[in-house]
């Protein structure tokens, strides 16, 4: 198989399989050489440091998922990490023994696995599997039959997922909200990052010559990859610094909202991170912060709630909800004359 027609997603499972079957760890060269995604590029005795430093951006990837990968020294010669070996503990891994799920917490795993498109490993992973064994590795098939797939609405996701992977830079249009046309943007994907539940892509702007961030929901029609010689990455650590940059964003919004108690939108913005209720004074309303990251995304939201919301500040916010109110009113009230 072509390494291309292999996604990112497919290969970080693979290599978190790979380091979960080994009890003693992998040593690079092996993990090179038998994972799906980079054995089909790995040259043996070969310059294979470009897929090296893949192998370190993925190790960053699996750790922000909150996997514990785990880089073992060699006794003879510490801190040459071309003879240290990786590993995954299982038993940091799984979930403690004493966790149990009720029925209605299995029916909610259930639908969550739904973005699971196969219940086994690939082809390629199981001989992956079985060239480690024929290595010696001994190997634990209770971690086999688990092979995730990542769905998401947004079709830029898979495009842009391998332009990440290939240092690609990529063109699409972008629209953003008040604006009449899509503006078409060049751009040197950093990462892919998850906030608030919805994808954004870290990138360098070509144009603006500078770090720019776009919501996938914003990109219209296809992404078209640039011709050209790969471009290099920074460094690591780029999606860690795109969702840093986005926390400080969210945390310096922060939006005053006058809300009718036991109604729904209480109960929904209670319950995102960082609300908190304010006294009033007036018994028939609460007041509360809430913070947000995008504005129009959040003038939609709070729209949708009718009379039960009224933003007090800031201002561009109120305004924003207030625009949304009027012409939900406008199209009504031209439907009715109809």
């Amino acid at each position: 198989m072509d390494a291309s027609a292999v996604s990112v997603e497919e290969r970080l499972f693979s290599l978190v399989l790979a380091l979960l079957a080994s009890e003693q760890g992998l040593g690079k060269a092996e993990i090179l050489s038998t994972v799906q995604g980079y054995r089909q590029r790995y040259v043996l005795g070969g310059n294979n440091a470009s897929l090296e430093r893949q192998f370190e951006r993925d190790k960053d990837d699996i750790r922000e998922l909150g996997i514990p990968l785990e880089t073992i020294d060699s006794p003879d010669r510490p801190g040459d990490t071309q003879a240290a070996r990786y590993r995954i503990p299982k038993a940091l891994y799984e979930l403690p023994a004493d966790i149990t799920f009720s029925s209605e917490e299995i029916t909610l795993l259930g639908l969550a696995a739904a973005v699971w498109r196969e219940g086994s490993l690939s082809e390629d992973s199981r001989r992956a599997i079985t060239k480690l064994r024929s290595l010696g590795i001994d190997t634990d098939d209770a971690v086999i039959g688990y092979a995730p797939r990542l769905r998401v609405r947004e079709a830029a996701f898979t495009p842009l997922t391998q332009a990440l992977d290939r240092h690609q830079r990529v063109r699409f249009l972008y629209l953003k909200p008040g604006q009449k046309k899509p503006l078409l943007r060049t751009v040197e994907p950093r990462a892919l990052v998850v906030h608030e539940g919805r994808w954004h892509l870290s990138a360098f702007d070509q144009r603006a010559r500078a770090p720019r961030t776009f919501l996938l929901s914003r990109i219209v029609g296809a992404v078209e990859v640039v011709p050209g010689a790969p471009f290099e990455v920074p460094g690591p650590g780029q999606a860690e610094n795109s969702l840093a940059e986005l926390e400080r964003v969210w945390q310096g919004n922060v939006a005053t909202l006058r809300v009718l108690p036991g109604s729904d939108a209480e109960l929904r913005l209670a319950k995102r991170p960082g609300s908190e209720s304010t006294a009033t004074g007036q018994a028939e309303t609460v007041e509360y912060a809430v913070h947000f990251t995008d504005l129009d995304i959040f003038a939609d939201e709070l729209s949708g709630f009718g009379p039960e919301v009224l933003v007090l500040t800031p201002a561009p916010l109120r305004e924003a909800v207030r625009r949304r109110l009027i012409q939900v009113r406008a199209q009504h009230s031209s439907g009715a004359s109809a």
